[in-house]
Formats: C-alpha cells, structure tokens, sequence
C-alpha cells in the first residue's frame, strides 16, 4: 500500500508553489510607490535579470561539457544507467528555475516594501516576508516535484525496484549541487565585490551615507544583495533540501531490506517533506508585529513562526514515523534534526545579533581602531564554531544510536544495526530541513529589506520610513546569518550521509573491502587533501571578491574625481558601469573554484583510489564545516556591530569607531556571504560527484 503513496510527494510540491503564487500575487498588490522609487527599482531589476541571464549562459556552457562527459561514461559502462546524465540536468534546472523566481520577486518587492514601510512597520514586514515566502515554497516545492517526478519514472517506466531506485536516485543531486556553488559563488562575488566598493570610497573616504544616490556602487550594490543572497541562497538550500532526502532514500533501502520496509523508509522522507510544508504554510500566517517594536521584538515574532511550523511538525511526525518503521527511535532521530536546527539557528543569532553581548563587545572594540576590531572579529567568529559542532556531533551520535545503531564496534550486533543508525542521521538531516519553507522565508526578506532601506534613502522618504527600514534590515542581517548557520548545520549532516552511502556504493562494485582505518596512508592523505581543498576554495573565492571590489573602487574614485557635480547633486553618477564591472568579475571568477569542486575528488579517486576519497570527504567535510561556521558568524557579527554603532552608540555614524566598524564589515563582506556559504555546498558537491564517478574510481585508479 505504501508504494501508493509516493503521489502525495507531488501533492506536496503542487500544494508550496500553490503558497507561492499566492504569496506572490500578494507581494504584486501592493504599491510600488512614487515615481523616484520605481525608477530605482527598475534599475535593480534590469541589473539583476541581465547578471543572472549571463550568469546562467556561463552555466549552460560547463552544464553541456559535463552532460557530454556523463554520457560517455554511460555509454561505456562507467555510469549505472542512462538516466543519470539526464537527472543532472533537470537538478540545474530546476535549481535554477527556484533562484530566478526568488530573485523576480524579490526585485519586485523592494519598493513595495519602502512604500509599506511608509505606512506602517508591520506592513512592511509583511510585504518582506511575504517576498521572501515566495522563495522559500519555491524551492521546496521545485525540489520535492522534482524528485517525486523522478520516483515515478524509475519505478513505473523504467521499472526499477526499491533498491535501484534508491542507489541511481542518490546521484541526481550532482546537478543541483553544481548550480547551487555557481549561483552562490558568482552571487557572492558581485555583491561583495559592489558592497566593499561602495563603502571604502563611499563611506571611509567620501564620508557620504550608505545607499547615498551620489555613490556609482550603490545600485550595483542593491543588485548584488538580490542575485547573492536571494538566487544564491536559494539553489544553496535547494540542493541541500534535495540531497538531504535522496541520501536517506539510499541509507533506507540498505537499512530496512531485510524487514520488507525499504518502500516505507523511502516514503518516510517524502512525506516529513509534505508535512514540513503544511505547517510551514502555518507558521507564515504568524508572522506580525506592531509598531515601535525593539529588534528582539522583531526577532520574536520570526521565532514564533519558525519555532511553531517545527513543533506542529514534529508532532504529526511521531504516529507517521510509527505506523511506517515500527521504531520510535527513528522518530527520535527526527527530533534531532528539528531541535538541532533550532538550536543553531539560536546560538548563530546569539552570535551575530546586536542585541546580544558577543557583537556589542566587537562594537566595543572600535574604540581602538580598525585592526582591533579585525581581532575581535576572527576571535568570536572562531569561538562560535563550538555550539554548531556541539550541536551536530549530538545530533549525529544520539540520531544514530536512537535508530538502532550501537557504539560497541566489536559487536555482532554492530554490523546488523549500523545501517540503521546510519538511516537515523540521514533522517534527522530531513527533519533539520522539513520546514525548509518558512525557515528561508525569514532569510530570504532580509535582502528585500536592506533594498528598501536602500530605496527609501535614494527617494528621499521621511526619517521615520528610514528608521522602520533600518529596523527591519538589522533584522535581516540576523536572519541571514542564521539562515546560513541552518545551511551549514544541514550540510554537516547530509554531507555525512552522502560519505555513507559513497561507501555503500562503492563496495557493492568492488571485489574487495576497501580499508578506511585513519592509519591507511590513502585515507589519511586524502584526509589532508580534502582539508586543503576547503582552504584552497575559500582562497580563491576571497581573492575572486578582493579582485572584482579593486576595480570597482577604481571605477567609483574615478566617477568622483571626473564627473563635476556628483558630490554637490547636480549630475548622476554612472551606475551601469559598475553594474557591468560587477557582472564581468562574478563571472570571471566564479568559474575555477566551482571546477575545483569537481576535479579534486576526481583525481583525488584516481590516484589513491576509493580509500582516498573517503579521506576527502572526510576531510572537506570536518574542516568545510568548521570553517564555513566561523567564517558566517564573524562576517555577520561585524556587519551588526557596524549597524549596532550606526544606530547611535559609540559616537553614530560618521565617527572614527564607525570609520573601524566599517573596515571590519567590509573583511567580513566575502566572509560571511561568498566564503562562508559557499563551503556548505562545497561539501555536499563533492560528495554527489565522488558518487557519480565512483564506478570511473573504483576501476581505474593508479594505488
């Protein structure tokens, strides 16, 4: 009866773009304001639909080269099946599809929101959040049709069984994986590049305000929050949300082969999926607040809707996890998920919100200059990597044990139940992102936010419109940041699963048992390899940021120095060249470190063989994690101690501890949303591609 039951995986997706539509229309009814507003807003528009048509034309070009090279492996008996090359496309596609809807609405809602803002700061809210839904039930609803459709061809059409299913399933992540480090990459590149031009010569050497019409870099700045932290964020958590899912269903099968339940440990991801959008659905009707409301206030009312959407989930997921498995403990192991992704969203907040002590003492720290606030910055970046990692490595070891695994290796009971355990922290990952839906909600309004600050100063609206902007955009800034935190913590778990079934796979190929004891010099270079290979990534990807902002603070000096009147008013700068300049560096740039990502575990395998990329993962995983924490929270903590000062504290804006608070978020710019976020991805991506070429690795590879 249960393999009846896969269709309410489609019934789930149709019902979150439904949401989505809504939500959208919504956003659209409302009023985009005055003509000075439009007329900016059109111009974030154009220049963010024309980075992302060139952005994905760039795309396209290493999507064919990659298709062609998948079906010559399929061609020569390297691939499973035929299915794959063309799985990898869809997953970019709909990748792709996800970010361009978050992107459109997002551009469409900024003014929407300054004008809303004007009314009133619920109103504003709402118009935000409303936006940011629409990016949110996009990407689960794309993600979960997505593999729904694909069930449905390979057991109905192609006919496979469970098992086949779940072992080709797992390698369709590959794609969405590739378009999520593109997106973000590239994303992040623009808008960081334009963000640090557009301070350093705007505020540190003009002296002029942030979003100031007579900066060049400000529209490419605003263009930049949305194709960065909008389209980029939403493949990021799109592939994260379908990897999650496609590595269980691998887990399960192996797991629950010898009850007759590998179709219910399928089903059971898909349906905490359906539900996790249900009571997402529920927890966005909570979404209010009143006027004059304080920033914990504000947080508050995030909270209760995010916090309620995972309670009421995880409610309906006790008697469905029952009458699937039979086992409580899995349903445990859901709860893991769910609690540890509150848990690190609310230790991210702590770290990175103003109004919590960690990010007033960095503020503190501007009293003694720039260099000190750089300190102050790595140091609380580096210290908050210990909740996060606390966190997983609880959620993992209690997922695990819950789920019927057992620590006492030497056991007979530990070979019959470790896949089940393993099938625990595979699930607790799908818990984690079951309410996906409202939880990149609150993420995704922050750029909206920021955008309509940035339009209300540029329109020249009233200061009480530029104080409720303000009030939401510090909001988003912290939302961002958690969001991040929740991707990352997400990634940790399904990167883990992915190592798993990369294993699961490869021995089934294999004629021998692989050797991964830490004391095999294969693993323990491949160990050292996938460590250097998260730092190598987050060299180029902060030197790809340093590159592109060099030429926009070239660009912007120029403007001021050349075009008599700017500074007085009476002539426009040239927004349009920096918006070229920007999309020119992001695609430059974005390419070599998203190849990495793809040629490292490769020739890692050929080289050291299974064992080595056993290594890698292991060591991109640890080292990836930990880094991508560090790197988030310090680049989020500077960027709210520098709006904590802006908010009048330690001499305002234009003081020198806003000078130093200002060069500190400008370091943390490429942190916290190029770097940071783009490790999460990294992970994942390449475990998805070490599978997908496991059957290349495990035949021809030198040791």
């Amino acid at each position: 009866m249960t393999e009846n039951l896969f269709w309410l995986g489609i019934a789930g997706a149709i019902l979150a773009i439904l949401f989505a539509l809504i939500q959208s229309r919504k956003v659209l009814s409302f009023s985009e304001g005055n003509d000075a507003m439009k007329k900016i807003a059109a111009a974030i528009r154009q220049g963010a639909r024309a980075y992302l048509k060139h952005q994905y034309l760039t795309v396209l070009k290493v999507f064919l080269v990659v298709f062609v090279i998948l079906l010559a492996l399929a061609f020569f008996d390297q691939l499973d099946n035929w299915f794959i090359p063309f799985a990898f496309l869809t997953g970019g596609i709909y990748s792709a599809i996800a970010g361009f809807v978050g992107m459109t609405i997002a551009t469409s809602a900024n003014a929407r929101t300054a004008q809303a803002a004007s009314e009133s700061l619920n109103k504003g809210l709402n118009v935000a959040f409303s936006s940011g839904a629409v990016m949110g039930f996009t990407v689960v609803g794309l993600g979960l049709l997505d593999i729904s459709i694909w069930f449905h061809i390979l057991k109905y059409i192609a006919g496979f069984d469970a098992a086949q299913i779940a072992q080709t399933m797992v390698m369709f992540g590959m794609g969405a994986s590739f378009m999520a480090l593109f997106a973000r990459v590239g994303g992040g590149i623009f808008t960081k590049a334009a963000d640090v031009g557009a301070d350093l010569v705007g505020k540190v050497e003009a002296g002029i305000p942030e979003d100031d019409p007579r900066n060049p870099a400000t529209i490419a700045d605003n263009v930049g929050d949305n194709v960065g932290d909008v389209a980029g964020m939403g493949a990021d958590l799109y592939e994260s949300y379908v990897g999650s899912i496609l590595a269980t269903f691998a887990l399960g099968v192996v797991a629950y082969a010898g009850e007759g339940r590998s179709w219910n440990s399928m089903l059971l991801p898909i349906l905490l999926a359906a539900v996790g959008i249900v009571c997402s659905i529920v927890g966005s009707f909570l979404i209010r607040t009143r006027e004059g409301a304080s920033q914990r206030e504000l947080l508050g009312t995030l909270r209760r809707g995010t916090y309620t959407a995972a309670v009421v989930a995880a409610i309906i997921a006790a008697p469905l996890t029952y009458w699937l498995l039979g086992n409580w403990g899995v349903y445990i192991a859901i709860l893991c998920g769910l609690i540890g992704g509150c848990a690190i969203g609310y230790f991210t907040e702590y770290y990175t919100s103003d109004t919590y002590k960690p990010t007033q003492k960095l503020a503190d720290s501007t009293e003694t200059g720039a260099a000190t606030t750089i300190i102050g910055g790595l140091s609380l970046g580096m210290l908050s990597t210990i909740a996060p990692i606390l966190i997983v490595g609880a959620a993992v070891i209690i997922a695990f044990l819950a789920a019927g695994g057992t620590l006492a290796t030497g056991s007979a009971e530990y070979t019959i139940n470790f896949s089940r355990g393993l099938y625990g922290i595979g699930i607790a990952a799908v818990g984690m992102l079951s309410t996906l839906g409202i939880t990149l909600a609150t993420d995704a309004y922050g750029p909206v936010a920021d955008n309509a600050g940035g339009i209300a100063e540029m329109s020249g609206l009233g200061e009480e419109v530029r104080e409720r902007t303000d009030a939401l955009d510090s909001l988003g800034n912290t939302t961002a940041a958690t969001g991040k935190g929740f991707a990352i913590g997400s990634a940790a778990l399904t990167a883990l699963a992915l190592m798993v079934s990369y294993v699961d796979i490869v021995e089934a190929k294999v004629d021998f048992i692989p050797d991964l004891s830490i004391t095999n010099p294969a693993v323990l270079v491949g160990l050292f390899v996938g460590a250097m290979l998260t730092f190598v990534f987050a060299a180029l990807t902060m030197s790809a940021v340093q590159r592109a902002a060099q030429s926009i603070v070239i660009e912007v000096r120029r403007q001021f120095r050349e075009i008599v009147g700017i500074m007085d008013g009476t002539a426009d700068p040239d927004y349009a060249s920096c918006v070229t300049l920007c999309t020119k560096g992001a695609l430059r740039e974005m390419v070599i470190p998203s190849l990495l990502a793809i040629v490292v575990p490769i020739a890692t395998g050929l080289i050291l063989g299974v064992e080595g990329v056993v290594g890698l993962l292991g060591g991109a995983s640890v080292t990836g994690f930990a880094m991508a924490v560090f790197m988030s929270n310090a680049g989020g903590a500077w960027d709210n101690a520098k709006k904590y000062i802006e908010a009048g504290h330690h001499g305002g804006k234009g003081s020198e501890c806003h000078k130093a608070a200002v060069i500190g978020d400008t370091v943390g710019d490429p942190f916290k949303d190029t770097s940071g976020p783009s490790l999460n991805i990294l992970i994942k991506l390449v475990s998805t591609v070490s599978i997908v070429f496991s059957g290349l690795v495990a035949n021809f590879h030198l040791l």
